[in-house]
């Protein structure tokens, strides 16, 4: 009995020992994972409040992606005053300035540490059309507006003052388009599309009355009526009237008509007539 008790001593001995050696491993362990955190955090809050991380001019920001507007007008987009603490700057707000106040499709701002500064990516709106006497809806209420402007592919209405400082050498639209953006939207993509790979030139899309899409083109005026659907079939049957010239003079046609594709009809100016008269 003196034995087993003996034993049982030097055991609960032996077992003390070593949750006092594993408790003071722990707290040397979490001690020291406390001085590593704290480490780093004196350590970062030292690194981002160095004077060095401050833009300073615009020419620490750097634009890329850019095709139209110059690097200079985006800079000068940019709500920002200097010098500014990189910290402070909020890529989501300035992405947000660029894509509301100019032909910006997207933007995507990222700080660099070193050297100190912005890189901003952006994708523009590629004006595809010049768009005259304008109609805009605007939060419910119609906006006409007289300012001239450009359309994308998409159909966006931009100011043309937007692009008041453009890269040299850029090559502005020429294809006119008139009428309420808020009617021929829904269908400017796939209208321009057609015309866009039309092999008959258009010059100018008059879409002021719903009821009759016009355009006028290197053959004369030309009637489609209200529907887009037949627009591909319509300059097709119309590039085949290229012979027109040859046969009648381009003053002795008023329009051509080609509500129905499948008959084609060319209206001919009167006699007395001197002068194209208006659009119907």
């Amino acid at each position: 009995m003196a034995n087993i008790a003996s034993v049982s001593q030097a055991q609960i001995s032996n077992r003390r020992q070593h949750l006092r050696r594993a408790r003071r491993i722990k707290f040397f362990q979490a001690l020291w994972r406390s001085l590593m955190v704290g480490g780093m955090a004196s350590g970062l809050i030292w690194a981002i409040t160095l004077p060095d991380w401050v833009i300073r001019q615009p020419e620490q920001i750097d634009i890329e992606g850019n095709e139209f507007l110059s690097t200079q007008a985006i800079r000068s987009l940019l709500p920002l005053s200097y010098p500014q603490s990189l910290l402070r700057v909020e890529p989501q707000a300035i992405a947000e300035v660029l894509e509301g106040a100019a032909p910006i499709a997207t933007a995507t701002v990222t700080r660099q540490l070193i050297p100190p500064g912005l890189t901003i990516q952006v994708q523009e709106r590629q004006p595809v059309a010049i768009a005259q006497g304008i109609a805009l809806a605007a939060q419910g209420q119609t906006q006409v507006t007289s300012e001239p402007g450009f359309l994308d592919e998409r159909g966006v209405w931009m100011p043309q003052s937007s692009y008041h400082s453009l890269k040299a050498n850029v090559e502005l639209p020429t294809l006119q388009v008139r009428g309420q953006n808020e009617y021929y939207r829904p269908y400017w993509s796939q209208v321009y599309q057609v015309i866009h790979h039309s092999p008959v030139k258009v010059l100018e899309i008059d879409w002021r009355n719903p009821a009759n899409l016009i355009l006028k083109t290197e053959l004369g005026n030309v009637h489609l009526g209200s529907g887009s659907s037949q627009l591909a079939e319509q300059l097709a049957v119309l590039d085949r009237m290229r012979q027109l010239p040859t046969h009648l003079q381009q003053s002795q046609i008023a329009y051509i008509d080609l509500k129905n594709p499948d008959r084609p009809v060319i209206q001919m100016r009167m006699p007395s007539e001197t002068s194209e008269p208006d659009h119907d």
